[in-house]
């Protein structure tokens, strides 16, 4: 059983990995023996070290997923220096918040570029590596609003409604060729993304009494959920929205 979780020998790639969620998902697939580039447009120092304490090797590429243009060399850079990539965490991802009605056609395009259009071209690009190889994994992270409207998002709930639907898209091509597309929706968890929504009292005590388990989720609780997707365990997985949520969906 030990065997069927490990990923002694695999790189992972993790966009958005110099704190919160990714922060946590690249340090679990450390821990379970994978080496982990690390995707993102901020330094990654303290990323950096928890891998290595690990044990596993760290390798850093510093990008603005916002640009499009870069992409092809984030996906080629990646893959140069590791010789190959076996996993693809979409982690990257903005939040703008503002009234639908006065919600600016900037907003929408910086939210939808992050997003989306980057979470396709990597997973094109990356995939396309993968299917060579004959066997890969990748995992979306999805949302609660991959679900549900939300409020005062509408660029976010959009993206993620979306990349829900490219993960079931992708699966059904690439299913039979040994790489596995699923996602992960998390619930409300304590990241700096979340910050001006637990600082909102009355708001915070509504989230929390709805969530059955009575908390909010730390990064830490995706190590598992992530493991299990991109190792061996989860290789019937496919095409599926894994909900790490505390029970909210079930509420």
């Amino acid at each position: 059983m030990t065997n069927l979780f490990s990923l002694s020998g695999k790189t992972a790639v993790v966009t958005g990995s110099t704190r919160g969620l990714g922060q946590g998902m690249a340090v679990g697939l450390a821990e379970a023996g994978a080496d982990i580039v690390g995707i993102s447009f901020s330094p990654q120092t303290e990323t950096k070290a928890l891998v290595e304490k690990t044990g596993q090797q760290f390798f850093e590429i510093q990008a603005d997923l916002a640009d499009q243009s870069s992409l092809t060399t984030v996906v080629h850079d990646a893959i140069s220096k590791t010789g190959r990539v076996d996993i693809l965490v979409n982690n990257a991802g903005i939040i703008r918040r503002e009234e639908a009605e006065n919600f600016t056609d900037q907003d929408w395009d910086d939210v939808i570029d992050v997003n989306l259009n980057a979470v396709f071209r990597l997973t094109r690009g990356f995939g396309k590596h993968m299917l060579e190889n004959g066997s890969g994994k990748i995992i979306n992270i999805a949302s609660m609003l991959s679900f549900q409207g939300g409020m005062r998002v509408p660029a976010y709930s959009a993206t993620k409604h979306a990349v829900a639907g490219l993960t079931k898209s992708f699966a059904n091509e690439w299913a039979k060729k040994g790489v596995n597309v699923n996602a992960i929706a998390p619930g409300y968890f304590a990241t700096d993304n979340t910050a001006p929504i637990r600082e909102d009292k009355a708001r915070n005590e509504f989230i929390t009494s709805r969530i059955p388990q009575g908390e909010w989720g730390k990064p830490e609780d995706l190590k598992g959920p992530v493991v299990f997707l991109a190792s061996d365990a989860g290789h019937y997985m496919n095409g599926h929205i894994l909900c790490v949520d505390g029970g909210w969906m079930s509420s």
